[in-house]
């Protein structure tokens, strides 16, 4: 009796010392909510890992339909599957995408490691929200660039922060650090702040910091730098002429900035710059870029993930999205997005699993980059005791409750005032506007909150809807529908957002001073009617955004914003 006391004490010893030495295992497989310190979990994991479990945490994958599908569960279960991206395809409601995110990762649960998905979206802001349905809709950055504010971008970060993680989302694809310097740049357009790199670092680096205080995973975008690009990388390689010198102190001036300040990861872009690398490889197959520069010059020590391989400005040297996928892991990415189509998804994991076994470079490359992985999600997921004030993420979210917590507290008032504080006078000929007794007004928009919040402000108004087009030139039926109406009208009131609705403004130059313009998004248009005597730019396209703009044209209040891009002449 006396010997077993002795014994069980012994054992009793022993596994203290097994504890204080991060060793606090009961099996012999290490299981990701072990208590064992994160250093010393992420080797034992990674070291116990098959191919294909190393494999499947450098994959990140989008998926079709409202409720999770049977190949993204497949991924999740038997593949250990890194990171899932939401769209605004996979929405029905709020309750809805929280349940089927909280199914997705119980089902992650059901692995050998227990290791929890990055659940990421595009949830910048403005423009650029995939999750509507009840969520929060910001001003967008430009807006918040105009307003000055830098605690505007903090808190939108904050408060978008908030609603993500009610939902289970725990990384957004945001801030977006481009610069936007060149004005046919539509694919970044009212997504960047200025085309003041200082701007763009200081509101970036605000956004990042209210991310993170949100306890969301902050990604910046697009490395090194879409904003000097005219070209959509979703349809074309976009290549930027520009020497070494000016991608440091000006594209990379943000990032220098957000990687100081904790930026956990950043995504590489599809875009070209032959006049530094003497090739047109994009960014995101580029070593020079991933390794030399971001790794080695800036000093980034977080997880680099790639844009959408489906796009074309990946694809265009004859690649298969596999074959790229495996370049891009080779170059220096940690993980790979495919977003759209399952037989891509399943051909990129059947070539890169084949490399696994034969290639032992790039199987190094998917082990160091599924540790640095596992470091950051062990971060994100477990409470750090050195660390005790950093937020946890709960990553099994309420369906039950999210409707409750989004919009966030004091979210929408916030979000109200931050846009009526971006707002930009460009042209003030007529503001403020008041029809005179009998005075003919017609507001025209693609945007039926457009109209309605006009026709509040001009009840005897009438309203034009200009069907929404998609394409860079109107269509005859639609410049047809506007042109023979206006001569009928003293006054038309015109929101001016794209290239098409561009297109229908230029043919009525010959109305000159009639024309009152309310620009949505981007402004960058209203360079190419001087002959416009008074315009407003709301950035946003949301109700708010329309009924602050009615307001300020109304006279209701003078804003203050100042356009913080210098393409438009007053």
């Amino acid at each position: 009796m006396k010997r077993a006391r002795i014994t069980a004490r012994i054992f009793t010893i022993f596994a203290l010392c097994l504890i204080a030495m991060g060793l606090s295992y009961t099996s012999s497989t290490p299981v990701f909510w072990d208590g064992a310190p994160d250093g010393n979990l992420v080797s034992a994991i990674t070291a116990a890992m098959t191919d294909e479990e190393l494999l499947g945490q450098v994959f990140f994958l989008g998926y079709h339909g409202t409720q999770p599908s049977q190949e993204i569960l497949l991924f999740i279960r038997n593949r250990n599957l890194g990171g899932l991206k939401v769209f605004t395809r996979n929405v029905s409601s709020l309750p809805q995408i929280t349940s089927d995110i909280r199914t997705m990762q119980e089902a992650s649960q059901t692995t050998r490691f227990k290791i929890p998905m990055f659940v990421a979206t595009d949830q910048e802001g403005g423009w650029v929200t995939h999750i509507r349905k009840g969520s929060s809709i910001s001003g967008g950055n430009l807006s918040l660039g105009a307003g000055g504010v830098p605690h505007d971008a903090f808190l939108s970060g904050y408060y978008i922060g908030c609603e993500l993680a009610a939902m289970g989302v725990n990384m957004n694809y945001a801030p977006n650090l481009d610069i936007y310097t060149n004005p046919r740049a539509d694919a970044v357009g009212p997504r960047g702040f200025s085309q003041d790199p200082v701007q763009v670092g200081i509101f970036g680096a605000a956004y990042l910091q209210g991310m993170m205080k949100a306890g969301i995973i902050a990604t910046g975008k697009h490395f090194p730098g879409h904003g000097d690009a005219d070209k959509d990388s979703h349809g074309y390689l976009p290549e930027i002429q520009i020497d070494s010198g000016t991608l440091y102190e000006r594209e990379l001036f943000p990032y220098r900035m957000a990687i100081h300040e904790g930026l956990p990861a950043i995504m590489s872009a599809h875009i070209a710059f032959p006049s530094i690398t003497g090739n047109r490889v994009p960014a995101t197959l580029s070593k020079y870029f991933l390794v030399d520069v971001l790794r080695e010059k800036l000093g980034f020590t977080g997880i680099v993930l790639t844009d959408d391989m489906e796009m074309n400005g990946v694809l265009m040297s004859g690649d298969s999205v596999a074959q790229a996928c495996k370049k891009a892991m080779l170059a220096g990415n940690d993980m790979v997005l495919i977003s759209h189509t399952p037989a891509e998804q399943e051909a990129a994991w059947q070539l890169l699993l084949r490399a696994m076994h034969t290639d032992r470079e790039f199987h190094e490359r998917v082990a160091a980059s599924a540790a640095r992985i596992l470091a950051l999600k062990l971060k994100t997921f477990r409470h750090d005791p050195a660390n005790p004030d950093a937020p946890v993420f709960s990553f099994l979210p309420d369906p039950g409750a999210v409707e409750q917590k989004i919009p966030a507290p004091q979210a929408p008032d916030f979000f109200f005032q931050s846009l009526c504080r971006g707002i930009t006078v460009i042209r003030d000929g007529r503001i403020p506007y008041k029809p005179a007794p009998g005075e003919r007004v017609l507001i025209a928009a693609h945007y039926a909150d457009f109209l309605n919040e006009g026709k509040k402000r001009y009840p005897s108004a009438d309203s034009l809807y200009i069907p929404w087009s998609s394409r860079y030139e109107a269509i005859g039926e639609e410049i047809s529908l506007v042109t023979g109406r206006v001569p009928a009208y003293d006054t038309v009131i015109f929101c001016l957002s794209s290239e098409s609705s561009l297109d229908i403004l230029l043919r009525l130059s010959a109305s000159g001073k009639k024309i009152i313009v309310i620009s949505a998004l981007t402004p960058v248009y209203l360079r190419e009617t001087p002959w416009v005597q008074t315009a407003i730019a709301v950035f946003g396209e949301s109700r708010d955004a329309f009924m602050a703009g009615f307001s300020v044209l109304a006279g209701d209040f003078t804003p203050e914003g100042k356009l913080p891009v210098d393409f438009i002449k007053p």
